[in-house]
């Protein structure tokens, strides 16, 4: 059945010859690249959310829950990896074991996730932007800093500073991957030595009171106009779930599979590592974070009502250490640019592999031959970014990138499974241990968390993959390139590399 159909292992084999990217990314490099995009989202945005809305204190505990969900994709994604060492991420180690129909899906459900967490990053770098200004005595008008939703005035609002970020971006990631890398690595060092500061500094100003109950009964929380629930051991779930969004960095290591220079061995080794690193650097700003301020704090109508952005400078504010606020605001400032710029990066290798495929239009496959990046593919999602991310609440976007992660890694989880059975001595440098066992808890955490995100996230990306399908069946099952092989080869599914190329 051609919705099965799946894309030979030749057909790779023939996309990394004849591939007009170019390959200037080492492991370390790729380390930064998942560590670049892991580090920010969750230390310097979600953590207020996350406390606030959903577990309080024991807000490690969520990331401890969520670590733990990550490590067993990790897993999966980096023995595909070391099978597949092509752009495309999920989507194409789907198309390869599983059919292109959910390929279709996975691949649709990424655009999602990476689309929803560059807009979230963009809008939470406004955040730590416009509180940079403000301690340097510059304000911007509300109407040029707030998206609709947020706005409390009547008229015209956007959130420009989200808006022009994107496009700083862009011009960036124009100039060439190896270029980008070597900004990225900067970034990283810096962040990073910003968040250690934030772990030992913190630490001296601890009130345990703040920890007290670590995990709050189950309460009622105003968030926008709409009444929710959370703490209680169920907001400790839900909040694994939210800010799921965090850890999709080592993901974005594999969209760059494509651009490294030795992808079977460099890319399992970043995936690990990168995912390891922050994890431990999470719950420990979790605890400082919510032992330095009260969670009930974070409140978006409260005292602080731009804590819930900045939640890490504001910390250290209450704390009346300013000068500690000005080291953390300018390294979060910085820092995030490269969260949105691996964020970015994979999504337009994404978009890069499923063009390839015949899956979307061909202009989003069209590389630069003096840059090596594909131009007009990072030019058209940067608008679609920037528009979306001026106009948007910070708290619909995350949760939507949650969902699309959390579905991502399930299906990574099935396929390496399916793989190893149907292809059991297909060559690979890392292999699953125990993977029945590492597959099924792969599958069954990421599902539970999925279920536990909030139903209007649910049903916003339901609405999302309807409308994959459908775009699927009006145009890409046609257009599938695999498609026009079937009909034209008389081997079927027997092809060589050369049928390819």
């Amino acid at each position: 059945m051609s919705l099965f159909r799946k894309k030979p292992i030749a057909a790779f084999e023939a996309d990394m010859k004849k591939s007009e990217l170019k390959r200037v990314l080492g492991k370390w490099s790729l380390t930064a690249i998942g560590i670049g995009a892991i580090i920010g989202g969750g230390i310097f945005v979600l953590t207020g959310t996350g406390a606030y809305y959903h577990a309080g204190p024991a807000l490690a505990l969520s990331f401890i829950i969520a670590g733990i969900a990550c490590v067993f994709a990790a897993l999966c994604y980096s023995e595909f990896a070391s099978i597949l060492p092509v752009e495309g991420s999920a989507y194409a180690y789907a198309y390869g074991t599983i059919g292109e129909f959910f390929a279709w899906i996975i691949g649709w459900g990424l655009i999602l996730e990476y689309a929803m967490g560059s807009m979230t990053v963009a809008v939470s770098w406004s955040g730590y932007f416009n509180k940079l200004l403000k301690m340097f005595n510059i304000s911007l008008p509300d109407w040029l800093t707030q998206d609709p939703g947020s706005y409390s005035g009547t008229g015209f609002s956007m959130n420009l500073p989200a808006f022009l970020i994107v496009l700083f971006v862009l011009s960036i990631l124009l100039r060439g991957t190896k270029g980008a890398a070597k900004a990225n690595n900067f970034i990283v060092l810096l962040k990073v030595s910003a968040v250690l500061f934030v772990i030992i500094a913190g630490a001296f100003f601890i009130n345990p009171a703040n920890w007290t109950p670590f995990i709050p009964d189950v309460a009622k929380v105003m968030e926008g106009d709409n009444v929710k629930e959370a703490y209680g051991w169920s907001g400790v779930i839900s909040g694994a779930s939210a800010i799921f969004f965090a850890y999709v960095g080592f993901d974005a290591v594999s969209t760059q599979a494509g651009e490294a220079i030795n992808p079977k061995k460099d890319v399992p080794f970043a995936i690990v590592m990168s995912l390891l690193v922050c994890t431990a650097l999470y719950i420990l700003v979790s605890l400082v974070l919510t032992g330095m301020m009260s969670y009930k704090d974070f409140d978006p109508k409260g005292a602080y009502p731009d804590a819930i952005k900045a939640p890490v400078a504001y910390a250290f504010d209450i704390a009346g250490q300013a000068w500690a606020g000005y080291i953390i605001t300018i390294a979060a400032t910085v820092g995030l640019i490269s969260v949105l710029m691996v964020m970015i990066m994979g999504q337009s290798r994404i978009f890069l592999g499923m063009s390839k495929d015949g899956l979307i239009p061909p202009i989003f496959s069209k590389i630069n031959p003096l840059s090596g990046v594909p131009d007009k593919n990072l030019m058209i999602i940067c608008v679609i970014i920037a528009s979306v991310a001026s106009f948007t609440p910070i708290n619909k976007l995350a949760d939507m990138t949650s969902f699309g992660t959390l579905f991502a890694f399930t299906m990574v989880c099935i396929a390496v499974w399916v793989l190893r059975i149907k292809e059991p001595n297909l060559p690979r440098t890392f292999r699953v241990p125990a993977l029945p066992v590492i597959a099924v808890l792969g599958i069954l955490i990421n599902t539970y968390l999925m279920f536990n995100l909030s139903v209007g996230a649910q049903l916003l990306s339901l609405s999302w993959l309807a409308i994959g399908i459908v775009i699927y069946f009006i145009y890409s099952r046609q257009h599938s390139k695999l498609h026009n092989i079937t009909d034209i080869l008389p081997n079927g599914p027997d092809f060589e590399s050369k049928d390819f190329e």
